[in-house]
């Protein structure tokens, strides 16, 4: 049996914890989901959101279902036109799983749209706190839940069985006094450490210390105050149906690519 990535009881009681006025960057990435979806040419009549955050989702798509993002989700099979997956994925200990599942939810051209935290988030707090435990106690233990990369989603849609599948990314960085107040804030959002093989004992302050000199040292800007990235993933795809367009079979091709291009062909040799 593979082992767990998430304790879910610690990320239940992380997030029972979240202050609604931390939730900044959940609703940042909530907004640029809404963003998205106006650009899609279509009405959508039987919506549903996948998220850890429900609060933020209030008033902003009314007749949307709200759904825990457990690891068995409540979708009911071809019911949905859109499910939308809100930032939430990167907690998932199948993420494959989480994706088949919402395909499955989802009525033939019916739209997927998902975001969460990539490989590039924390990566200052990541290598601050790994050297600072390094030199203290002379070991690592899990801090930061590992992200998944860019070039690793789109291939994670097309597992799922997803037409179209498109993955993107963009960056925010937020600035703060120093690294105890950016960990102060990670715990205010409910994204504190819920890794199933987190330490169970607080961590020594030395290190917490030693994490955040090293932070100021190696990032702080001129006015004092030390920068965090936060990377976003946005997944985008289709649940299949015959009225999507479809790839050509290879060598089906009437015309050739260098009359098109009105260019000479160059023969390479055997």
């Amino acid at each position: 049996m593979q082992p767990r990535l998430t304790d879910p009881a610690a990320l239940a009681r992380n997030r029972q914890r979240a202050k609604p006025d931390a939730l900044f960057l959940f609703e940042a990435a909530r907004d640029d989901l809404h963003d998205r979806l106006t650009l899609v040419n279509r009405s959508f009549t039987a919506p549903a959101i996948v998220t850890g955050q429900p609060q933020i989702w209030d008033n902003a798509l009314p007749s949307a279902a709200i759904v825990a993002d457990v690891e068995t989700l409540a979708l009911e099979t071809q019911a949905h036109d859109l499910v939308l997956h809100s930032h939430a994925l990167h907690w998932a200990d199948d993420p494959v799983g989480q994706l088949i599942q919402c395909r499955r939810a989802l009525k033939p051209d019916g739209f997927f749209l998902a975001s969460l935290f990539g490989g590039r988030t924390l990566q200052e707090l990541r290598a601050c706190l790994a050297t600072a435990e390094a030199e203290i106690t002379g070991g690592l233990s899990p801090r930061i839940a590992p992200m998944a990369e860019i070039r690793d989603m789109g291939g994670l849609l097309q597992r799922a069985g997803f037409a179209l599948p498109v993955a993107d990314a963009f960056a925010l960085t937020v600035t703060y006094a120093s690294a105890l107040h950016l960990m102060r804030d990670l715990r205010a959002m409910g994204e504190a450490n819920a890794m199933a093989t987190r330490l169970r004992r607080p961590t020594r302050r030395a290190v917490l210390l030693r994490a955040a000199e090293l932070y100021a040292e190696t990032h702080a800007g001129p006015d004092g105050r030390i920068p965090a990235t936060f990377e976003i993933l946005v997944l985008t795809g289709w649940a299949p149906d015959e009225s999507q367009p479809q790839p050509l079979r290879p060598g089906s091709a009437k015309a050739r690519l260098a009359d098109a291009l009105a260019t000479r062909e160059t023969k390479l040799n055997d």
